[in-house]
């Protein structure tokens, strides 16, 4: 088995309960079906993929403002400002 790390977390009454019924009716250890569950829920999660052109097009763009140097005049704004009070 591949090297074990210790999570610990918080469940409901009801999940107990249902992960103790369940693990018996499986003849599993309550652990093992919780690391079961987790194989079985990640392999369904897809993530979007990300274009690597759009973020490519994006560090472009950056870098295109940044060679411009600082915007002429200063800024007259202070971060404060940015936030709604």
């Amino acid at each position: 088995m591949s090297e074990l790390v210790r999570k610990q977390f918080y469940i409901t009454k009801t999940q107990e309960t249902l992960l103790k019924n369940r693990a018996k009716e499986a003849g599993l250890t309550e652990t093992e079906l919780v690391r079961q569950a987790i194989d079985a829920q990640v392999r369904k999660i897809s993530f979007a993929r990300t274009s690597l052109q759009a973020w490519r097009e994006e560090s472009s763009f950056i870098r295109g403002l940044m060679a411009e140097g600082p915007v002429k005049g200063g800024r007259n704004w202070q971060r404060e400002d940015l936030y709604e009070r």
